[in-house]
């Protein structure tokens, strides 16, 4: 069964330098901790929320020393903090 992580961000000013940095660094660094996908998705003027799926809870696991590295250097990089995560199993999708 597939998991999925969703983490919620606030920005204090979008760019689409911020954009870049996000496509060409942070999804990669993300793939390459154990996600089999990623996608970020503006939600506001200032603020997007990551969509992370994985093949099961135990991939997530193993990834997740490595996804808080991600996060704390992304919030380094960039002008936003994490406002909130959740995760789970996957039960339904289409």
């Amino acid at each position: 069964m597939s998991y999925s992580s969703i983490s919620l961000w606030d920005v204090t000013d979008w760019s689409d330098s911020m954009e870049s940095l996000a496509r060409e660094k942070f999804v990669p660094m993300i793939i390459s901790a154990g996600a089999d996908r990623v996608q970020m998705i503006r939600t506001g003027d200032r603020s997007f929320c990551v969509v992370t799926e994985y093949a099961d809870a135990q991939a997530a696991e193993k990834a997740q020393e490595r996804i808080a590295e991600i996060r704390t250097g992304a919030a380094e990089d960039l002008p936003m903090t994490m406002a909130s995560v959740s995760a789970g199993v996957v039960f339904a999708n289409g």
